[in-house]
C-alpha cells in the first residue's frame, strides 16, 4: 500500500520576495523548502548573486523570478499589484527605500490588511546606525560574536560560514514570517516586521550572558578565548590536535557522555574529574586533565580515534573538512533539503 503524499506545511502560502544577495534570499528559500510560494523579484540586471550561479541556486531554487526596472513608475504600480496577491512582502533595502518606492507596509495593506512585510536590516530601522552600510563581518564584529570563535590562542577567525547574514538575518527573519502570518491568520491584521542582522547576532549571545558572570568570579576578569565554558575551559568539551594535525571534537558535557569517552580512552581514572562532580574549569585538576587528553589524543592520527568512536555514544567525532563532509553517510544520501525530514 502506498503512503498517502503529504501537501506541503506552507502550500498555499505566497511570497513576494525583493530581496538579494545572502540573507533574504535564504530565508525565502528555506520558506520555498516547506511549500511556499516565492515569487523572486530582480533588477534588470538580475541579483547580485547570479554571476556566481552555484551561489544563487543554492539560494533561489524552487523561487519563480521575475525582472523589473525599480526605477520605472509603471513597474512599480505593477509590483504593488503582486503585493496584493502575496501574504507576505519581504525586503533587504535599506531603511526608508521601501517607503520611497511605495512599497512600504502602510501603503502596501492599504484593502490588505492580512499582509505580512518583512525588512531583513544591517542595524535595524532606526538609531544612529540604521543607514550605515554592512556585510556579515561587520555585523559579526559589532554584536561581540566574532571575539567569541577566536581560537583558544586568541587569533581571530574569518569564518565561511556568514552566521550574521544566516543566523541573525535568514533564521530570524524565517521565524518572524511564520509567526506574523499565524498571527494574521488568526487575527486577520498582519505586521510590518524589521529584522536586524546585527541584533539578531547579538540575542545568539547566551552562553557569554550565562557563564560569562562565573569565569569572571574565578578569573578576576571576563573570560577570553578558550577561557569560557564552552570555548576551551572544559576538558570534557574540547578541540584536540591528532597526531597527524587533524582536530578531535570531544562534546562529552554530560557526565554520562564523559564517562562513556573514558572509557573509549582507555583512561576509566578520568572519568570523575569532570565539572559536574565539582571539578570546576580553571582548577588544578581540570587544567591538568586537559593537558593528559591533548597528550594521549596526539598519539594517535585522527582516523584512529574516529573508528575508536564510531560504535560509541558519547558525542566525540572528527573534524571533517568540506569535502569529507559532503562524502559522510549522514549527508551523501539526503535529498536538497538536508535541514529538515517531513512525514
Amino acid at each position: 500500500m502506498n503512503q498517502a503524499v503529504l501537501p506541503a506545511m506552507l502550500s498555499g502560502l505566497r511570497v513576494l520576495d525583493l530581496t538579494r544577495n545572502l540573507p533574504g534570499p535564504f530565508a525565502t528559500r528555506m520558506l520555498a523548502d516547506l511549500g511556499a510560494t516565492i515569487i523572486k523579484v530582480e533588477p534588470p540586471e538580475g541579483d547580485p548573486a547570479r554571476p556566481l550561479g552555484g551561489l544563487f541556486e543554492a539560494l533561489n531554487h524552487g523561487k519563480e523570478s521575475r525582472r523589473i526596472d525599480f526605477k520605472s513608475a509603471e513597474a512599480l504600480g505593477q509590483l504593488r499589484e503582486w503585493a496584493k496577491e502575496s501574504d507576505v512582502v519581504i525586503d533587504s533595502f535599506r531603511p526608508g527605500v521601501m517607503a520611497s518606492l511605495g512599497l512600504d507596509h502602510a501603503t502596501l495593506s492599504q484593502g490588505h490588511a492580512r499582509l505580512v512585510s518583512v525588512s531583513i536590516t544591517g542595524y535595524g530601522q532606526h538609531g544612529p546606525w540604521a543607514n550605515k552600510a554592512g556585510h556579515d563581518l561587520n555585523f559579526m564584529a559589532l554584536s561581540g560574536v566574532l571575539d567569541q570563535v577566536r581560537a583558544p590562542t586568541g587569533e581571530m577567525a574569518l569564518s565561511n560560514v556568514q552566521w550574521g547574514d544566516l543566523a541573525g538575518g535568514s533564521s530570524m527573519a524565517c521565524i518572524a514570517t511564520l509567526a506574523a502570518v499565524f498571527e494574521a491568520q488568526r487575527s486577520g491584521h498582519g505586521r510590518a516586521l524589521d529584522v536586524s542582522m546585527a541584533h539578531g547576532l547579538f540575542a545568539h549571545l547566551v552562553m557569554p550572558r550565562a557563564t560569562g558572570p562565573l569565569m569572571k568570579s574565578m578569573l578576576g576578569r571576563w573570560p577570553g578565548a578558550g577561557e569560557d565554558m564552552l570555548n576551551g575551559a572544559l576538558p570534557c568539551y574540547n578541540l584536540y590536535t591528532t597526531l597527524d594535525g587533524r582536530t578531535l571534537a570531544v562534546g562529552a558535557l554530560e557526565h554520562k557522555f564523559w564517562r562513556s569517552a573514558c572509557e573509549v580512552f582507555a583512561r576509566p581514572d578520568w572519568a570523575d574529574i569532570h565539572w559536574q562532580r565539582g571539578v570546576l574549569p580553571h582548577t588544578p585538576p581540570s587544567d591538568a586533565l586537559k593537558s593528559e587528553v591533548a597528550k594521549l589524543v596526539a598519539s594517535q592520527p585522527l582516523s584512529v580515534w574516529a573508528d575508536r568512536f564510531e560504535p560509541s555514544d558519547c558525542c566525540v567525532t572528527p573534524v571533517l573538512t568540506f569535502a569529507e563532509a559532503k562524502a559522510h553517510p549522514l549527508f551523501a544520501e539526503l535529498a536538497r533539503q538536508p535541514w529538515m525530514a517531513m512525514t
